[in-house]
């Protein structure tokens, strides 16, 4: 069962990713990391000759990356399947450092390429023989304002491995060295508590369950609270810090204007959200209502409002309802879909110290891309296999039809085809299951996914951003002051109906993406366009498919507002998210008619 906690090696094969396509043996990884090694000692020849061959030097540059991400990735996926393997983890340290050597030993190039005249990093981006490079000259210029000195940039690439720190420290402390007490269930047995677990707990229909996990986990968080603080406020320091040392008004410019975001995007997300808060209140009046409750607590969120039905699905089921909602995808599509279920590119059940949630690794153009999943046998796990999926298509796509240097497309549509591949997935169940207690148990799911990805997600964001403009005005981030910014944001979000928990004071605290500042709010963003593409797939057919196919095909070739624009979506405009917002009231008011 996908509840059992089992060792790694106790995990048929068949349901562990195959590291040997990257590397057939340990052997075989050192080789690559010492010819990687090797030729970063070549590249520093170029300091100072940057003018002499500036073509020939991005082109090295980037050979020498493509030759470094074979090496990290096979290091960083052996770590995350098992964060207690001391030779994956002196792996992922040894490349660690490969970064940061790396990066200081290419620190030059940039400052050094800015040196020359606009006109020649013009006619150079223009340049046919450059083609592939020409997005790479083209942001270079854009970011000319906020590139250092050579000197100073090749100390802040210095400085890289403890930029990392507090993300290494929080990912060693929550997968390997954090332990939760045992849940005792109401039938008397002992089962293990976990980050991997605690999602099948909290949507317990025995309330008892739901909130001793909830205590157990968050109290435990609770218990290192001060550790957690310094670890994100060092953090948060080390995204003002370095903002300051480029030149931005703020972290928060620092993150989305080199992904060419406005600004604006990430304030509409909130000024949206806010004016529907009353139709997620009413959503939550809903829940308390049909769930029979006097209290609303945090809790009781993520348990299932049907009560009297359930939709139990193992992997392979899962698998193949996957398989039949995407059809409207293409049939290469479901093709290569069947290849990463056969192929080795997914490590599927939870493990002993292996990390949690779920993540797709797509980075190498000559390999497959990966799926990390912690599988239990239920309609979000299905749901989490279609979203990984649509992640490792989108790279599929980009991979296949760019050039390395146009392969990695931006953070800001990330979440897009990841989530359109839920959206679809969700219309065809809709229209396969016609019982009534069907239907509403699937409108409770599609409800609670506009509930965690835009409110909670936004939500998220709004702690992001208030923690850092606090440390940008230089108040500490304490762990009274973290935890009351944190409570008084889901008092906002949920106040009205729920009872706020104390506890839930405690949750930023295990939230991963923390570390990677100013992300979660594509997660939001990424849901609203999601939802309008996948009208447009199943509405006009075949035309949409291959109008999406142009995004998930154009990687970092165009900005990503473009990006989306090659499907029909322009996020530059608040529209999609009040649409988004329309679909979440529709949905609402089809799933009381129901009930």
């Amino acid at each position: 069962m996908a509840s059992q906690i089992r060792t790694r090696a106790e995990i048929p094969a068949q349901y562990k990713w195959n590291l040997a396509h990257i590397f057939s043996t340990q052997e075989d990884w050192e080789k690559a990391y010492s010819d990687v090694e090797s030729k970063m000692s070549a590249f520093s020849d170029y300091s100072g000759q940057i003018d002499a061959k500036p073509e020939e030097a991005i082109k090295l540059y980037f050979s020498i990356n493509d030759l470094m991400l074979p090496v990290s990735s096979y290091a960083f996926l052996s770590k995350e399947a098992d964060n207690g393997d001391n030779a994956a983890q002196v792996m992922e340290d040894r490349v660690m450092g490969l970064w940061v050597k790396w990066s200081t030993a290419s620190a030059f190039l940039v400052p050094e390429l800015l040196e020359l005249s606009d006109e020649r990093l013009e006619a150079m981006q223009n340049n046919p023989a450059m083609a592939d490079y020409s997005e790479f000259i083209r942001t270079l210029r854009l970011e000319k304002p906020h590139t250092l000195s050579k000197e100073q940039e090749g100390l802040l690439a210095m400085m890289g491995e403890i930029y990392r720190a507090p993300d290494k420290i929080f990912s060693m402390l929550t997968s390997v060295d954090m332990k939760f007490p045992d849940m005792e269930m109401p039938d008397g047995t002992v089962r293990p508590l976990t980050e991997g677990t605690y999602s099948e707990y909290r949507e317990s229909r025995d309330r008892s369950v739901r909130k001793s996990s909830f205590d157990k986990i968050f109290g435990t968080y609770g218990k290192l609270g001060n550790t957690f603080a310094a670890i994100y406020g060092s953090s948060v320091g080390k995204d003002v810090a370095l903002a300051r040392a480029r030149h931005y008004d703020s972290a928060l410019q620092a993150a989305m204007q080199p992904l060419e975001i406005p600004e604006c995007v990430y304030d509409n997300l909130i000024t949206v959200m806010h004016e529907s808060l009353p139709i997620l209140q009413r959503y939550l009046r809903l829940r308390k209502r049909i769930m029979g409750l006097d209290e609303l607590h945090m809790y009781d969120l993520y348990a299932p409002m049907v009560s009297d039905y359930d939709m139990p699905l193992t992997y392979e089921e899962a698998f193949d309802l996957v398989l039949e909602g995407l059809k409207p995808m293409g049939e290469d599509y479901l093709e290569k879909l069947r290849e990463a279920r056969d192929g080795g590119w997914i490590d599927v059940y939870p493990a002993l110290n292996k990390s949690s949630g779920a993540f797709s690794s797509g980075e190498l153009a000559d390999v497959h891309p990966y799926v990390l999943l912690n599988h239990n046998d239920n309609l979000d796990s299905a749901f989490t296999i279609a979203h990984e999926l649509g992640h490792s298509m989108h790279s599929y796509f980009s991979n296949v039809n760019q050039p390395g240097p146009k392969r990695d497309y931006s953070l800001f549509v990330a979440e897009v085809a990841s989530t359109c591949n839920e959206a679809v997935m969700m219309r065809h169940l809709l229209t396969k299951y016609t019982d009534p207690k069907a239907q509403a148990y699937l409108l409770n799911h599609f409800l609670e996914q506009f509930r965690t990805t835009c409110f909670r997600q936004t939500m998220f964001a709004e702690f992001e951003r208030t923690v850092h403009e606090m440390s940008q005005r230089g108040e500490p981030l304490t762990l009274k002051v973290l935890n009351e910014v944190y409570y008084q944001l889901n008092k906002l979000y949920y106040g009205e109906t729920c009872e706020v928990d104390q506890l839930i004071e405690n949750e930023w605290m295990r939230i991963p993406h923390f570390y990677r500042a100013f992300y979660v709010y594509v997660y939001a963003t990424g849901l609203c366009a999601a939802i309008t593409l996948s009208e447009k797939i199943l509405n006009e057919g075949e035309s949409a498919v291959q109008d999406y196919r142009k995004f998930l095909s154009a990687g970092c070739s165009v900005p990503p507002i473009d990006a989306l624009k090659l499907a029909g979506i322009d996020m530059s405009s608040p529209e999609p998210l009040r649409k988004a917002m329309q679909v979440f009231n529709d949905t609402l008011e089809r799933f009381e008619s129901l009930l």
